[in-house]
């Protein structure tokens, strides 16, 4: 198919706008930094909905965290939304740290549960410290009326019993106060209308919001599947193999499985993404523009 004839089938077929939001890493060294302030500034002129900026697992990156959605706040036209994990910080810490976002301007977060550090061993909250999301987004709203977003599992949480119980907990996090749920990266996109469809059923209300991530690194991308519990086709696998060496083959053939599979979502119903572009601006910026987003002028 060629572009043309991409970009006229989705602008036909789908009416409705697009919304989007970026989610970026913290950087962990100078270079790294200055790469992810290069990807912020590509991206900003797309004005998505909002950006996010990660923790690493156990918060490791929470003070880089923190630098960075506060330099967002100040030096950009983006609104930030800060990650906040119950991991390894007391209620009186963690507090602390919401308040320090208001003060700084910060009005949105994303509250997760997060991971152990180094992503190894069974969940085990703070002896002092928030239990689960649901009672994170309770503490949240006690410190400041925050958009608060969390996460969703397409195809399950790997320490969740069933696909019920995701179910549940979603809906124990929306009538905590969450505004949205953010889903995990997912290949199949009907596993993600599923996901969807079951939580209407239960009376989730809030929007659901898919996960997109491109795929340039797909050694790196599987292994973070293997940890997230999410699965890779075969076909995807199959597209990649031979590539190890050729970036720029891998780059294109990316835009492309990312641009159609928002494009496929879009027709299941979907009408907002969030995009995790592991600071890799330009994949996500072409994906954007042959969907159809545009650049605003920046005052």
């Amino acid at each position: 198919m060629s572009l043309e004839r991409l970009i006229t089938d989705h602008s036909n077929s789908v009416k409705r706008p697009l919304e989007v939001s970026f989610e970026f890493s913290p950087p962990k060294t100078d270079e790294a930094e200055a790469n992810l302030w290069t990807a912020i500034r590509r991206l900003e002129p797309l004005q998505p909905s909002f950006v996010s900026v990660t923790y690493g697992a156990g918060g490791s990156t929470r003070e880089r965290t923190h630098a960075t959605v506060k330099r967002i706040v100040e030096e950009t036209t983006l609104k930030p939304a800060a990650h906040l994990t119950c991991v390894g910080a007391s209620r009186g810490e963690t507090d602390d740290i919401l308040r320090a976002y208001w003060d700084a301007g910060i009005r949105h977060i994303v509250a997760l549960r997060g991971d152990m550090p180094n992503m190894t061993g069974a969940y085990q909250p703070h002896p002092d410290g928030y239990a689960s999301t649901p009672d994170l987004i309770r503490g949240i709203k006690k410190i400041g009326d925050f958009e608060v977003s969390v996460s969703f599992y397409p195809e399950g949480h790997p320490d969740s019993p069933s696909h019920g119980h995701d179910i549940e907990l979603l809906k124990a996090k929306m009538d905590a106060g969450a505004a949205r749920a953010l889903g995990q990266f997912c290949f199949d996109n009907d596993v993600t209308a599923r996901f969807r469809d079951d939580a209407a059923k239960a009376g989730i209300t809030i929007p659901v919001v898919p996960g997109v991530m491109p795929t340039t690194n797909f050694n790196g991308i599987a292994r973070m599947a293997a940890k997230a519990g999410a699965s890779i086709p075969a076909w995807l696998a199959k597209v990649y193999e031979g590539l190890e060496d050729d970036v720029e083959t891998r780059r294109i053939v990316s835009s492309a499985v990312l641009t159609d599979q928002v494009q496929q979502l879009r027709t299941l119903g979907f009408g907002s993404f969030h995009f995790y572009t592991l600071n890799q601006a330009n994949l996500t910026y072409a994906a954007c523009r042959i969907l159809g987003l545009r650049t605003k002028e920046l005052s």
